[in-house]
């Protein structure tokens, strides 16, 4: 039995070395993880049983060697990251990955050198231990042989009891490996090889669809405000914009007034923003599997968001859009950054803004903002490349004959972005191919002055795009930047190089200092645009909306702290950020309180836009809608005007006075809707719903 417990001590050692080294003394369920280590360490002392004393010694090296490139691998990708390396993205990215971004994981694996060196000591000294002492594995007997695979078969039953029981007593553990699946937490509190097996599950899963799926119990969907609770709307929309705020009458000047009865300002609108779908016709078309019954009955349900007094404020403008690479609140400074710090506290102002981090960081982060929906695992934006994306902006812009365009200023091929956006209606062009062929795809490029710098300059994408749309009668136009890219420092990224004689006198770190210095480069940009559209005369009736796609996640905890000033330890604070929602012709900035984050720009920007848009075909909801704020984190930790609850910490924190049994009712029924949300969005994109109930509208109209 000495060969299970060499097995069985090298994955708790690993599994202990691992955590302390990303997590510190955080506790952790070991419950799972040691039925889980027990199964496989007697499957590896079975199998390298099975060989002679020769075979037994290349089987052991391929077997532990191989554990620890898993290991190692995790430990690289989650410090670069701050999120578990999966088979999806190993399989779908990694040469992408290899081929642009092989500086960062470079820099990433040098500054894991002793993590990954701690990781290896157990297997040196048992190499060196077999080396010194002549130790030579031997064949096993039969008895021996089903010795270890009863082991096994009782090690893998204990494991599977774990989850069953789990399941039945509301264990966390239990539902975070299950229903509430988040790879990070799992790592965390289960452990690497609990992550790696549950992640193997889940593309099983998704193989299977929806045989293996199951689906959350519909609840009451009528949105109703919290008792004893209002959202804070903003203040009143200003006047329509350009036009006088009070004029006179020159031809009754100096005459006193008569008193007049002034009409009643005629009632808002408030209907309900809703397509005329047949919903019976839904049904039907929707009976086909499981998920998309779901879906039918979850949409018939649904109370719709209303019209308000900002529908249709900006109908007619012109729209840029931008989801900005790494982009945070803690880069805007008056001094440094002056257009974003303008753009930033003018207009609307949106002081409990957040950006959640996805699970595929930067892809996710530009599918929430661009589709109003919650990514389904991983690569949302790639899978989306194959469906009916009816409900994207795009799309409602080009139906008004405004052609839309998209811009990159990195590699075209890089997530299948030349797929993903010219499905969302995107004319989408980059300033490299990637590993696309140039006599396709050549004309899909634009040329800036430095190409191969890393990052590349968000202000030379904008001298290169601009003439391209400038000169139409209405645009709308997508970037995805890229200044702001990690890694923070002087001497690897070149945007902060080329900025870094602005941050030299600020007493911070040089990662603190390096990452100011290249969010100056997107700041050059919105400058050079609002110039540009200032002396084309499209400035007044130009819309600017800027997100991030992630908070910098690269840096520490104590590094984002140090540019922040603050502790962001609670309540999801790692997450704040600000939305940018920005025009000339409002000139008293318009403070919003309301909890909001990027999943509900694409319904916030229908609505402003006076789009005839159907509000229950996003997981997002307008800001400006009477409906409480809710933000969704990828562990379903969620944060609304009430209550900000947090599943990893096990925390709540009541904003609001509730009663014991008025706070069971609201968080269960929050819970449930969080559920749905997340349900909703990955049904959508697993059987391109909007197909579906793109034929109901029209066969209704």
């Amino acid at each position: 039995m000495i060969r299970l417990f060499i097995y069985t001590g090298i994955i708790i050692y690993m599994e202990v070395v691992f955590h302390l080294g990303n997590f510190g003394l955080q506790s952790c369920n070991p419950l799972f993880l040691i039925g889980l280590t027990v199964t496989i360490s007697s499957l590896q002392a079975l199998i390298g049983g099975c060989f002679g004393p020769k075979g037994e010694k290349r089987a052991f090296r391929i077997m532990v060697w191989a554990q620890y490139l898993v290991f190692a691998a995790q430990a690289v990708f989650y410090h670069i990251f701050r999120e578990p390396l999966r088979i999806t993205a190993v399989m779908v990215n990694g040469q992408d990955a290899l081929g642009s971004y092989w500086k960062e994981a470079l820099t990433g694996t040098l500054q894991t050198v002793p993590l990954l060196i701690l990781l290896a000591l157990p297997i040196i000294a048992l190499e060196i231990l077999r080396k010194v002492k002549k130790w030579e594995g031997r064949r096993l007997s039969v008895i021996q042989k089903l010795r270890l695979g009863l082991v096994s078969w009782a090690a893998l039953l204990y494991t599977v009891s774990c989850i069953l029981v789990g399941n039945m007593v509301g264990a966390d553990f239990s539902e975070e490996y299950g229903e509430y699946y988040d790879p990070a937490t799992v790592m965390r509190n289960m452990g690497v090889l609990a992550m790696v097996q549950r992640d193997g599950f889940y593309e099983i899963q998704n193989l299977l669809g929806s045989f293996a799926e199951t689906t959350p119990v519909l609840p009451v969907l009528a949105q109703d405000t919290p008792p004893e609770s209002e959202s804070k709307s903003p203040e009143p929309p200003p006047e329509p914009l350009g036009e006088s705020q009070g004029t006179e009458d020159t031809d009754t000047a100096g005459e006193t007034p008569q008193p007049e009865e002034s009409p009643a300002p005629p009632e808002p609108d408030t209907s309900p923003n809703v397509w005329n779908i047949n919903l019976e016709m839904l049904a039907e078309l929707s009976q086909s599997n499981k998920e998309t019954t779901w879906l039918s009955d979850y949409i018939a349900g649904l109370a719709p968001t209303r019209r308000n007094e900002y529908t249709g404020l900006f109908e007619g403008y012109n729209l840029i859009f931008l989801t900005a690479e790494g982009f945070s609140t803690y880069a805007v400074r008056e001094d440094l950054t002056p257009t974003l710090y303008k753009m930033l506290h003018s207009s609307f102002v949106f002081n409990n803004y957040y950006v959640p981090v996805w699970q595929t960081s930067t892809s996710d982060g530009e599918y929430v903002n661009c589709t109003g929906l919650i990514p389904d695992g991983q690569h949302s934006m790639r899978k989306s490349s194959e469906n009916n994306m009816a409900c994207s902006l795009p799309r409602f812009f080009s139906e008004e004959g405004v052609y839309c365009r998209a811009y990159h200023n990195n590699t075209l091929s890089y997530y299948d972005r030349h797929l993903s956006h010219p499905n969302l209606g995107y004319d989408f062009k980059a300033i490299k191919l990637g590993n696309l062929s140039e006599t396709e795809w050549g004309g899909q490029l634009f040329t800036v002055e430095h190409p191969n710098a890393w990052p590349a300059s968000d202000y030379e994408m904008m001298q290169s795009t601009i003439p391209e749309y400038i000169g139409d009668d209405r645009f709308h136009v997508y970037y995805m930047t890229v200044s702001g890219h990690m890694y923070y420092d002087f001497t690897g990224n070149q945007m902060s190089s080329w900025n870094r004689e602005a941050v030299e006198g600020l007493e911070l770190s040089e990662n603190a200092r390096a990452y100011l210095a290249c969010n100056i480069e997107l700041d050059k940009a919105l400058a050079y645009l609002l110039e540009q559209l200032e002396a084309a005369g499209k400035l007044e009736n130009t819309v600017i909306c800027l997100s991030a796609d992630h908070y910098p996640y690269c840096m520490s905890q104590d590094q984002y702290e140090e540019l922040a000033g603050e502790d962001l330890s609670n309540d999801m604070d790692l997450f704040r950020n600000s939305l940018i929602l920005w025009n000339a012709g409002i000139q008293e900035p318009i403070a919003v309180e309301k909890v909001c984050c990027s999943v509900d720009i694409l319904p916030t920007l229908l609505n402003l836009f006076g789009f005839e848009y159907d509000s229950r075909m996003y997981a997002g909801r307008d800001i400006f809608s009477d409906e409480e704020g809710l933000v969704i984190f990828k562990d379903k930790s969620f944060v609304s005007d009430t209550v900000a609850y947090n599943r990893s910490s096990k925390t709540t924190t009541w904003k609001k006075e509730l009663s014991e049994e008025d706070q069971e009712a609201y968080m269960e029924a929050k819970k449930a809707d969080v559920n749905c949300r997340y349900q909703f969005s990955a049904y959508i994109l697993r059987n391109n719903y909007y197909d579906i109930v793109e034929q109901c509208v029209s066969a209704e109209e």
